[in-house]
């Protein structure tokens, strides 16, 4: 398909859109009572519910069913394939890797941005500070892994050139395991980073002037204000910033495709995912492995949700 055909069919699919819009507008702009109120309501929402249902509910549920049979999709084998992912020796290790990246991420991702925040607050330079950390925000993890993927080569890598300069020698930092996956890690929280700063700064510039001044005559200062004023008063910020980086982490699909393809023993869920299914052609397993990942956001998705509720109620 040719740019020009692409650009049409993208006109098309606007155009689409606005005709659709229109003609739910004309539809029930004549309708003012409470019972017309509803149906307009109606007119807009029951779309957007079908697209939801169709992209998100309708696969979820389809991946469940799969997950019960085998790897051609043609027998039910019960518990079978969420069995394996709990013994079979590789994915024990892309669990354990995913669980190193869900404890290390979110922890050094926050502690980096708050300290950040903390020391560029009311700074002459903090816009220019603030911009630079957040500058790896603006990049796609793809992009990303492509800049340290640059970094860590064995070859031309800016890390081995001054470690080699250093007099430490040249090192293989994404063959090497099982720190390979540290290294990996740390693109992560490169983005991340410039994230938990953003949050965290604004937050900590809510901090109402009357408690710091308080504090100040009271003679804290310091390390002393950073974790007895500070910290607690931005609180619920951090278990948010947290929460959502963990969610991100659990999806960090981009980082280990472009970087090590899942080599080395650095496959995690979201990429295990993506080998089974799309690879290997195992139906079964790769979809008892979407249902794991469910599994683990769900619950980090409710509580993010509810500290967000006490944030807005604050």
């Amino acid at each position: 398909m040719s740019t020009g055909e692409k650009l049409l069919q993208a006109l098309l699919i606007i155009a689409i859109f606005f005709a659709v819009i229109a003609i739910i507008l004309a539809a029930t702009s004549r309708l003012h009572s409470r019972v017309g109120e509803i149906i307009q309501s109606a007119a807009f929402v029951l779309p957007a519910s079908l697209l939801i249902g169709v992209g998100l509910l309708y696969p979820a549920i389809n991946s469940i069913y799969l997950s019960f049979k085998d790897r051609y999709s043609n027998h039910f084998v019960g518990f079978d394939n969420y069995k394996t992912i709990f013994t079979d020796a590789d994915l024990l290790r892309v669990l354990a890797n995913t669980a190193v990246w869900v404890v290390v991420t979110p922890i050094v991702a926050t502690a980096i941005g708050l300290v950040y925040a903390v020391l560029v607050d009311h700074a002459r330079f903090e816009k220019t500070a603030k911009a630079l950390i957040f500058l790896p925000m603006a990049i796609s993890l793809v992009g990303a892994s492509l800049i340290w993927k640059f970094v860590y080569d064995d070859r031309i890598g800016i890390l081995n050139a001054t470690t080699d300069a250093l007099g430490l020698g040249r090192h293989h930092w994404l063959i090497n395991s099982p720190w390979n996956t540290f290294w990996l890690i740390i693109i992560l929280i490169w983005v991340q980073a410039g994230f938990a700063m953003t949050v965290l700064s604004a937050s900590i510039k809510a901090i109402p002037n009357d408690i710091v001044e308080a504090a100040r005559l009271d003679g804290v200062g310091g390390w002393r204000m950073f974790r007895y004023i500070t910290v607690p008063s931005i609180r619920p910020t951090i278990i948010v910033v947290l929460t959502t980086i963990t969610i991100t982490t659990l999806k960090a699909f981009d980082i280990v495709r472009q970087t090590t393809g899942g080599n080395y023993k650095t496959s995690v869920l979201s990429y295990e995912y993506y080998r089974q299914s799309f690879q290997s052609a195992n139906w079964g397993l790769g979809s008892a492995l979407a249902v794991l990942i469910f599994v683990l956001v769900l619950p980090v998705v409710i509580y993010n949700i509810r500290q967000m509720r006490q944030l807005e109620a604050r």
